[in-house]
């Protein structure tokens, strides 16, 4: 009966999720209304992070930025100024009270609106699109990001089986649908990524001025221990964070939207903040460097802090602890699978693979060369933090990306512990799933 009713539940749930974002759509738009902010939307499937801090670098105070705020409940709810505390039932009702209220708050003073927005599920991208109506909007990145809430539009309209790259490309295609309806919301200016093709095919729907940038227009120059160095069409730019080569378009597009703005540019970045759990450099235990990308995983997240990985100068051995990438849906078994060369290429001298897809998907594949690492794959972070201690000599470089709560891992082989502090995930709900799973 339990299980059931939980069935039934999330069943209404998914149901009403547009019904209920809707109401608070509605006041956020009176508010944006009545603000009149010339707002800049990043979106695609991954990297928006650092390229909304990217902006926040370059503009300062001159912006507001929605920060964690991506999604079609956490951008109305920032126009509001309502932010969720407890993640408890009555929240839902005391923000419903509050929403005609904080229509007509006080106006912000900021006359630029950085906004980073997602479309994790089909309609989401339609819905955020209509309520920001961005002026600028910077889509770089597209890929099989939530995968499983597109699959059955992949399905809709196919007469035969697919293989599994058929699937994988209309699951993709789909996503960029959902995506495209920000283009066509937009006012001003796009800045898209040429170098993807499923973005590239999508900027016909926009009738707004349209700026290409190419992955040739940024190329890495240098990795040094915590920070990146590029040269771009812009001249030479520098991040002081470890961001993946990907970023360097990131940092070119946003020089794109400043001089397209008439602002100053600063090459260097030099405020340049990254949120925790994003290529953070600490120091460890046992005079070990850790790197700890442990927010989230997407294939392209994946490849980009891998490929950074194997130009990384690493003192002693370079060692991996990935996490599965998750809501891939059926077309998992390809992407973790596609990992296998990637790892192979930074030339670990260990892997550890912490989750079911990994250790079903990728561990055989590694494991049947016979020049491959030292691998292990466990279904919980707990288990892997035990082969750290147990194999860790001391001068290890190591490298943590991906879901499982590869943070508590991380957490323990701090050498300064209040630098758990810049971990992500340190409110108290997290701490407790922490504890379930073994970490």
């Amino acid at each position: 009966m339990r299980k059931m009713a939980r069935i039934i539940g999330r069943a209404l749930k998914r149901k009403s999720y547009f019904t209920v974002a809707s109401y608070f759509h509605f006041f956020a738009r009176i508010y944006l209304f009545r603000w009149k902010p010339t707002v800049i939307t990043v979106t695609g499937s991954s990297g928006k992070t650092t390229l909304m801090h990217s902006f926040r670098a370059q503009l300062g105070a001159q912006a507001a930025y929605t920060d964690r705020a991506n999604s079609t409940f956490g951008i109305p709810f920032h126009l509001l100024g309502l932010e969720r505390k407890t993640y408890r039932a009555y929240e839902w009702l005391l923000f419903a009270l509050l929403a005609p209220i904080r229509a007509f708050r006080t106006i912000r003073p900021e006359r630029l609106y950085v906004t980073e927005a997602d479309a994790e599920r089909p309609g989401e991208g339609r819905m955020l699109a209509k309520l920001l109506r961005p002026h600028i909007l910077v889509w770089l990145s597209l890929e099989e990001a939530h995968g499983i809430q597109y699959e059955p539009q992949a399905t809709s309209d196919t007469p035969h089986a697919l293989t599994d790259e058929e699937f994988l490309e209309k699951v993709k295609a789909a996503i960029a649908r959902e995506f495209g309806y920000f283009l066509e919301e937009t006012r001003s200016l796009a800045v898209l990524n040429r170098s993807n093709r499923y973005i590239e095919e999508e900027s016909r729907r926009t009738k707004a001025e349209v700026l290409f940038v190419d992955t040739k227009d940024a190329v890495l120059l240098r990795v040094q221990r915590d920070s990146v160095d590029f040269q771009t069409s812009e001249g030479e730019l520098s991040s002081p964070h470890l961001i993946p080569p990907d970023a360097g378009l990131s940092l070119l597009a946003v020089v794109k939207v400043l001089h397209y703005l008439r602002a100053s540019v600063d090459s260097k970045f030099t405020a340049l903040t990254l949120p925790p759990g994003r290529s953070s450099v600490f120091r460890g235990i046992k005079n070990t460097t850790l790197i700890d990308s442990s927010y989230n995983a997407t294939m392209d997240g994946m490849r980009t802090m891998l490929t950074l990985f194997a130009l990384y100068p690493a003192q002693g051995e370079k060692w991996l602890v990935l996490g599965d990438m998750v809501e891939q849906g059926k077309s998992e078994s390809l992407e973790h699978a596609a990992l296998t060369p990637l790892i192979e290429g930074t030339q670990p001298a260990r892997v550890i693979l912490v989750g079911p897809r990994l250790k079903k998907y990728t561990r055989p594949l590694i494991a049947q060369d016979p020049d491959a690492p030292a691998v292990a794959a466990y279904d919980f972070p707990g288990e892997a933090y035990e082969d750290v201690i147990r194999n860790m000599r001391g001068g290890e470089t190591i490298l943590f990306k991906g879901a499982r709560y590869l943070e508590g891992i991380v957490e323990k082989v701090l050498l300064d512990p209040s630098d758990a502090s810049k971990l992500c995930r340190r409110e108290s709900v997290w701490v407790g799933k922490r504890k379930k799973w073994g970490i």
